[in-house]
């Protein structure tokens, strides 16, 4: 692996959450996604909702949309936990179906999303793609921790997530294109 190679993996895995700077060229990929608060109430949309009480669950479906203080999640359905213990609070958000979170012009797709309320923690798998004006980075999982600002991305979805088992689009390795400033 070149020394290029090393240090792009290395910003990569610091990445989407926190300042993922590659060697000269993304430059603080997501860092607008860093300083979210997710304890700010959440908004939603869709074609259908199915409210599940004895499982404490909600389901959305068709063109769903979950607002959060500008952190936007659009998928095809979703599955949202709750506990009921005087007010309703929610525990975790599961997406499927061409899902994209986006916040600013930073943006983020992949195949399924988990969003753990608890842990602070939102998992990407299945052809992740993040983007950021022209700069892009591809991968098979990403991990954004929203309590400390460290995200990770590897090149297959597979570890020890709740968010497993999909293939990234580039051959179980992390891949990216970054613009070059001009002199």
């Amino acid at each position: 692996m070149t020394t290029l190679q090393t240090r792009m993996l290395r910003s990569a895995a610091a990445g989407f959450v926190g300042t993922l700077a590659v060697a000269g060229g993304i430059a603080a990929y997501a860092q607008a996604i860093a300083g979210h608060n997710s304890n700010a109430p959440v908004n939603y949309a869709a074609d259908r909702i199915e409210l599940q009480d004895r499982q404490n669950r909600v389901v959305l479906s068709g063109n769903v949309r979950i607002d959060q203080a500008g952190l936007t999640l659009n998928a095809a359905r979703t599955l949202v936990d709750y506990t009921d213990a005087g007010s309703l609070r929610i525990q975790r958000i599961m997406a499927t179906g061409g899902v994209t979170v986006a916040r600013g012009n930073e943006r983020a797709r992949g195949n399924v999303a988990v969003y753990d309320f608890n842990r602070r923690i939102i998992t990407m798998a299945g052809d992740v793609r993040l983007n950021r004006g022209s700069d892009t980075l591809n991968g098979g999982r990403l991990v954004i921790d929203l309590r400390t600002g460290v995200s990770s991305v590897d090149g297959r979805a597979s570890g020890s997530s709740s968010v497993t088992g999909a293939q990234g689009g580039s051959g179980g390795r992390v891949t990216g294109t970054f613009s070059v400033p001009k002199n």
